[in-house]
């Protein structure tokens, strides 16, 4: 029964959505000249190495003078790529790349070509103006990074993300899946004018610091229209991120989609304009986040979450200024990123905790501002109502069940 409901629920999302017009946007050019990996002696049959044929079919790319070059990755093929990055800048501001084949990581981490300190598998740097686009899959053989991290050996801390879209402008991605990524699945930083759909990002709800999209540095971000269960945020944004706008994504398993962790270390966070639409958390240990650490600066602020329906989900709402990460020694510290214009509307389902609203805000910089409307969470067991908590978080509540005793009614 949950799983008709959890499909129904996916196809009135889909079908109530804003159509995108920036989906279009990479389908209106027809290829004039293509450069495909194969023709530069890629073999394809998942154990040779390919690296050096794809930077030779990348180079060839960018360097073309034609309208809308072509980079090609054609179906029926398993690619092994060891740590690559496609540069620019490039004489097309129009590139296309086309991903219908698989691409894999390396299997064993002798195997890796970046001395411990990857940044990612595949890394697009300094690019204006490119769409990545196919039915293809990138699987990152994270199985190998996960239990290296869990032994603790120092040398796995910087694990790589499989996908990294840096210091990029106007750049489009759509329709790819991700598997097991040794970290974070996408990675979004320093960029602006990103568009991503249509993905699907996976892997085991208990491999570590997955996330499916990471938005670091960014700005003008939207992701929508895709399905994302890994073993951490199914989207997290860090500091220097702003304009971003998410809608219609299934989430889980996965640990919600956080704004933050936010002030680690001191660190002046700038998080701002935030919004989060017509998303279905699917048994997931949060799901509207805000997280940051004590000794933080700064702020995040005018952030929206609406349209959100939870199934089974620990902390469907939750603000955390006390976050620690399960570290040992977490000092209390006075200085806090500053929490405000947070509007929570339209959220319904169920918690698996009794707690289903947790605003634990700063003692000495409180959460200002929030608002609430039109919330109904109830237990998933059917037992006990819900709860909430509240620690110095202000603002105002119109309906909302469990009852937020801090918040002034409107």
């Amino acid at each position: 029964m949950e799983s008709i409901l959890i499909a129904s629920l996916l196809l009135l999302m889909i079908s109530t959505a804003p159509f995108s017009t920036q989906s279009l946007h990479l389908h209106l050019y027809a290829p004039d000249q293509i450069f495909d990996v194969l023709n530069y002696h890629a073999v394809g049959d998942g154990w040779t190495d390919d690296t050096q044929a794809f930077r030779d079919a990348w180079e060839s790319t960018c360097n073309s003078s034609s309208v809308t070059p072509t980079m090609r990755i054609p179906s029926g093929f398993t690619f092994l790529l060891k740590y690559l990055t496609f540069k620019g800048p490039c004489k097309s501001n129009n590139l296309l790349v086309e991903i219908n084949g698989i691409i894999v990581g390396p299997r064993n981490l002798s195997e890796w070509e970046c001395r411990g300190d990857c940044e990612g598998l595949i890394v697009f740097n300094n690019v204006e103006g490119l769409s990545i686009f196919g039915s293809g899959m990138i699987d990152g053989q994270g199985s190998i990074w996960w239990e290296c991290r869990k032994q603790q050996r120092n040398a796995c801390e910087r694990a790589p993300a499989t996908l990294v879209i840096r210091d990029s402008t106007n750049v489009q991605l759509e329709g790819l899946s991700f598997v097991n990524s040794p970290r974070m699945h996408v990675k979004i930083e320093e960029s602006t004018m990103i568009y991503a759909s249509n993905l699907t990002i996976t892997a085991p709800d208990e491999s570590p610091n997955t996330d499916g999209i990471h938005i670091q540095d960014s700005q003008n971000v939207s992701i929508r229209d895709s399905h994302i269960g890994t073993g951490d945020d199914c989207i997290s944004i860090g500091t220097g991120s702003s304009y971003i706008n998410i809608s219609t994504i299934a989430c889980g398993p996965g640990h919600g989609i956080s704004i933050g962790s936010l002030g680690r270390g001191g660190e002046d966070a700038k998080v701002e304009h935030i919004h989060v639409e017509n998303v279905v958390f699917i048994r997931t240990s949060n799901g509207a986040r805000i997280k940051t650490w004590q000794g933080g600066k700064g702020y995040a602020r005018n952030i929206v979450f609406e349209k959100i329906y939870s199934i089974s989900v620990d902390r469907p709402i939750i603000i955390d200024q006390y976050y620690c990460n399960g570290e040992k020694h977490c000092l209390n510290q006075t200085s806090a990123v500053n929490v405000s214009n947070v509007t929570y509307q339209n959220i319904f389902g169920t918690s698996s905790k009794e707690v289903a609203v947790k605003f634990a805000c700063s003692e000495t910089v409180a959460c200002s501002n929030i608002s609430m409307d039109d919330i109904l969470i109830s237990s998933s067991n059917g037992v006990g109502e819900t709860s909430s908590y509240c620690l110095n978080a202000k603002g105002t509540k119109g309906e909302v069940f469990p009852m937020v005793p801090c918040l002034e009614n409107e």
